[in-house]
């Protein structure tokens, strides 16, 4: 029976009779079968219960009539959808291949992967930073915050998120995908990252490198540069207020979503920004499983399943599911 090397040196001598990639290998995390069945059993459990997490809050607030109504839980409803689809661009594939050990992804699905994920990453950039401004609106100018931040404008902004999302980084990934593929054809890593896939491009490489590293630092620190002074400004009006009790909960409010603006950039940063020598491979996949595996299980919990105002409509949705059902039984 061949072992793992043995299967991807065989890989790479078959390509070397070919001049083109056609398909690439994915890596993985080399672990032993039975290493392989833990993984896949543990991201299995986790991936169902983001799923659910970020379903419920769906649902809650799509049948409260007064929670859809609000700014802070129309953007929380559809940062959980994008949340749902960026854990499943990677994690089903993911969870195939540890079933499956060496899986293959044909050239052209791994760059739509590359896109679909980059994207959904960038559409969570400018949720964030959407976030941050309903924050400052609501503590800072909260008289003129519901005309600011009405329900229409809270729609467009969230088509802008995702639409720009969507259109910021179209021209890195169309750039690399015309780059040079002749060998070898074997990512070390569980999914399609730039990062991996640049590695295994042919020299010449051109400019590409420093166009994707430029697209990318834009958008992280840009971001990153606007919430700090978002809630950089929204600490600084608190910490001037009077009223203890409002300050207490504005303070719990913001906590929770700088938690989680910490781990998405802390993350993003340290797999982006640092460069490439100082990073090991199996850094690169610890890091990489936290942003798209671990955080979009623990946003939910820290955004809405502690929250007050969601424990409340939860109450009140399965009481109201249960009275229908004694109905039900009744009649």
């Amino acid at each position: 029976m061949l072992h793992d090397s043995d299967l991807v040196l065989s890989f790479q001598m078959e390509l070397t009779n070919s001049s083109i990639v056609h398909e690439f290998i994915f890596l993985g995390f080399g672990v032993e079968p039975h290493g392989r069945f833990l993984l896949l059993i543990f991201f299995t459990t986790l991936y169902v219960l983001t799923l659910a997490e970020n379903i419920t809050i769906i649902t809650l607030v799509f049948l409260d009539a007064h929670l859809s109504q609000l700014p802070m839980y129309i953007l929380l409803k559809n940062f959980s959808w994008l949340e749902t689809c960026y854990v499943t661009t990677t994690v089903p594939r993911m969870l195939l291949d540890l079933a499956f050990s060496h899986g293959t992804i044909s050239f052209h699905a791994c760059f739509v992967q590359f896109y679909i994920f980059v994207s959904l990453g960038s559409t969570e950039c400018f949720f964030l930073s959407t976030m941050a401004l309903d924050r400052y609106l609501a503590i800072c100018h909260p008289l003129r915050y519901p005309q600011i931040m009405s329900p229409n404008s809270c729609h467009v902004m969230v088509i802008a998120c995702w639409v720009i999302g969507f259109l910021w980084y179209p021209i890195p990934v169309i750039l690399i995908s015309k780059l040079s593929f002749c060998g070898p054809n074997v990512i070390d890593h569980f999914f399609c990252d730039p990062g991996p896939i640049l590695s295994l491009a042919c020299p010449p490489l051109g400019n590409v490198p420093f166009i994707c590293q430029v697209f990318m630092n834009v958008l992280v620190l840009g971001h990153i540069s606007f919430i700090v002074l978002s809630y950089g400004i929204v600490i600084l009006h608190l910490i001037k207020r009077s009223n203890q009790g409002s300050h207490r909960k504005a303070f719990s409010t913001i906590s929770f979503h700088i938690t989680v603006v910490v781990f998405f950039y802390g993350s993003i940063a340290a797999m982006y920004l640092i460069p490439k020598g100082e990073r090991h491979s199996g850094v690169n996949k610890a890091v990489t499983l936290f942003y798209t595996a671990v955080t979009p299980f623990v946003n939910p919990l820290i955004y809405c399943l502690r929250n007050q105002q969601v424990k409340e409509s939860l109450t009140r949705l399965l009481k109201s599911k249960e009275s229908w059902w004694k109905r039900k039984v009744v009649t």
